[in-house]
């Protein structure tokens, strides 16, 4: 197996779309009975634990599926689980018990350097915090993941220039992150998430280091994304960010105690689809 590769029986669920129909395709996410505790004994922590099971009172996971082209917003407050769930979700973390497949691929069957290929290929983190490499151009931060996986410098160039003009920076390529407000350096964040095309955007708080304009800009570029068919899971603890979501997912004590439905998978997002309503 080459530094490039993963097992042949998860290769991703698209590459196999030519052999099955569009509605038995995988969701993009399925968990199932995942848990996650830390400590031992009398001092376990349940960071993650879904419904107790009846008699016994133990943990019985929780179990999710996100289809592909879905919107789902987590939300949460303090110690709710859902940062426990982003960084499973992201392959940052590994259950303590359960089974994640991510775009078809059983992650916990994977070793640490597939596990970052992973990572690289299928999922687009953005952070609250940018986490933009300093002095280094918008076209460089953008070219970064694909440049760890290996794509020609051209190639990188040309993915790179697309994926900032769809979030509106074509004119500020050239521009290192002092030079770049708050909303456009999460701009350059979201371009460099989705240059890679991956199966799931993964933003947590994209929107928490921002001003109300930029919000908005953000959010907006995320609704477009997921209005053109990307999957986004999205952490939040703001009502104003979860309405843009086609789902909401609430997390108490570290099981989901609310599953909203916002809006069809397969349409747009709700706030592009009041502002269709709204034109005459």
């Amino acid at each position: 197996m080459t530094a490039r590769q993963l097992p042949a029986q998860q290769q991703p669920a698209q590459q196999r779309s030519a052999r099955q129909p569009a509605a038995q395709q995988p969701p993009v996410i399925q968990i199932r009975h995942l848990t996650k505790a830390y400590g031992h004994g009398d001092a376990t922590v349940h960071a993650l634990r879904g419904p107790l099971a009846p008699g016994t009172g133990e943990p019985e996971g929780v179990s999710l599926d996100v289809e592909q082209g879905d919107y789902v917003a987590v939300m949460g407050s303090s110690g709710s689980g859902k940062s426990t769930l982003m960084n499973i979700l992201g392959c940052l973390d590994v259950p303590t018990a359960g089974r994640y497949l991510l775009d078809g691929i059983d992650v916990g069957h994977l070793d640490e350097q597939q596990l970052s290929l992973v990572r690289n290929r299928k999922i687009g983190f953005i952070f609250q915090s940018f986490n933009l490499v300093p002095r280094t151009t918008a076209l460089a931060q953008v070219e970064l993941p694909l440049a760890y996986a290996g794509v020609r410098a051209a190639e990188r160039r040309r993915r790179a220039l697309a994926a900032l003009s769809l979030v509106g920076l074509s004119e500020r390529a050239g521009h290192r992150p002092n030079e770049l407000s708050g909303g456009q350096q999460q701009r350059v964040a979201v371009a460099r998430a989705l240059v890679t095309a991956p199966a799931m955007l993964l933003a947590d708080e994209p929107t928490g280091n921002l001003d109300s304009r930029s919000t908005r800009d953000v959010l907006a570029i995320i609704d477009d994304l997921n209005a053109s068919g990307r999957t986004v899971v999205l952490i939040t603890h703001e009502d104003e960010v979860a309405e843009h979501a086609k789902r909401v997912l609430r997390l108490v004590d570290g099981q989901i105690v609310s599953d909203v439905r916002q809006a069809p998978v397969d349409g747009p997002p709700p706030a592009l689809r009041a502002l269709a309503g709204a034109r005459p």
